[in-house]
């Protein structure tokens, strides 16, 4: 797995936020909360998290002019995704009244940005709902474990964890992996790109990404070591 750096609270004006670094690839999140619930949440009583997930122009090898929609349907698939992966590990209930909003810009891309993302984004929300915790928001912790993801896949014939840009875009099989802290699989996305893959083939590279995933949460834990999740 490349290096891993994060820096919290990288935005002065965000209710949390993050930059998550994974090797070349740099995202950085951050959480605004508002009173205003979307419908179907109100309607349940819940509080609500969305996320949107976009690259700033020159992310990229190649510039990427703003609002092209070059990367609309991308970038609105990888929101959808951020998205129910941390919903996964929150109690909405505890977050009724409140609809917390994860913004998440690629400022660097080097393969992996949508499990950067993840990471990161988890981290911002966690800084985010301990702020409203303190400030007697809520009146319970709402984060029900760590969450971590992470990319593996084929390359060459070869397994591979956590792969760039160079070994994404030749991969015989890519395959992205969202976890929390227990071990329990929030997502898999699997695709055979070039060759088919085996059951077997799935389950080793479930395997690695397991044990990167546990190092990530292992950062994540150091930077939200005050805490309790």
């Amino acid at each position: 797995m490349r290096p891993i750096k994060i820096i919290p609270d990288y935005l002065r004006n965000a209710s949390g936020s993050c930059l998550f670094c994974l090797g070349n690839t740099q995202v950085i999140c951050g959480v605004s909360v508002s009173e205003t619930v979307p419908a179907h949440a109100l309607e349940k009583n819940i509080g609500w998290l969305s996320a949107e997930y976009n690259f700033l122009p020159l992310a990229g090898e190649r510039r990427t002019p703003r609002n092209s929609g070059l990367y609309g349907g991308r970038s609105k698939e990888i929101s959808r995704l951020i998205g129910r992966s941390i919903r996964a590990i929150l109690n909405l209930e505890e977050l009724s009244g409140h609809a917390l909003t994860l913004d998440c810009d690629v400022l660097q891309a080097d393969g992996g940005t949508r499990v950067a993302a993840i990471n990161g984004g988890f981290i911002a929300v966690v800084l985010a709902l301990d702020r409203m915790y303190r400030e007697k928001k809520i009146s319970t912790f709402p984060v029900r474990d760590y969450l971590g993801a992470i990319s593996v896949g084929i390359v060459a014939g070869k397994k591979v964890v956590d792969l760039k840009a160079s070994q994404d875009n030749r991969a015989d099989v890519d395959v992205n992996v969202v976890m929390t802290g227990r071990r329990k699989l929030v997502e898999v996305q699997a695709t055979a790109e070039q060759v088919v893959f085996t059951f077997h083939q799935l389950q080793e590279l479930l395997g690695m990404a397991a044990k990167a995933i546990d190092k990530i949460i292992q950062q994540e834990k150091r930077i939200l070591k005050n805490i309790p999740i």
